[in-house]
């Protein structure tokens, strides 16, 4: 069976023009992988906006949680402490900072993991044979045989017609 394939590139200009070129032509389910950053690659692959939405949702939920906690605590068991106010609102704010960020990485964190798919036990990329390059100095895409624009020989072409080395990724 044909996890997709592997395309190897040596700069990665090439490798930013090899994805603009297969998302003009409507590919759609492709990685790239990369040995270290490229500037450019989130514009050509496209973000994703619902991140930072999640975020300030996760830091409303935060503030609530942190501010309704220390409330009901206080008016729960009330304790004079000095003749200071019941409900003084300057004690609540370190405690709710910290219960906020708190609510937001871990929010955040488990968000990540379930947009990106993880935890994964094996990456289909992972099982092509020169999997190396990508983890030491090449460039690489993987576009995967699921993609409604997927015909092995014609993505084949155009890669190699990109100035890749193209491997095809099977199940063992």
């Amino acid at each position: 069976m044909l996890y997709g394939l592997m395309a190897y590139f040596d700069a990665p200009e090439k490798l930013l023009r090899a994805l603009k070129v297969l998302r003009e032509r409507g590919y759609r389910r492709l990685e790239a992988l990369t040995p270290n950053p490229v500037e450019g690659v989130e514009e050509v692959l496209g973000g994703d906006g619902r991140i930072p939405w999640v975020a300030f949702g996760l830091g409303v939920l935060g503030v609530g949680l942190g501010l309704f906690l220390q409330v009901y605590t206080t008016l729960d068991y009330p304790h004079n402490a000095g003749g200071k106010p019941l409900l003084g609102w300057p004690a609540f704010i370190p405690v709710t900072f910290e219960l906020t960020i708190l609510t937001i990485t871990v929010g955040i964190f488990l968000f990540l993991l379930y947009i990106n798919g993880l935890p994964l036990a094996a990456h289909p990329a992972v099982k092509a044979k020169e999997y190396v390059r990508v983890l030491l100095d090449e460039y690489g895409v993987f576009v995967y045989a699921t993609d409604p624009r997927f015909d092995l020989e014609g993505t084949k072409a155009l890669l190699r017609e990109l100035g890749a080395e193209v491997e095809e990724v099977r199940r063992d």
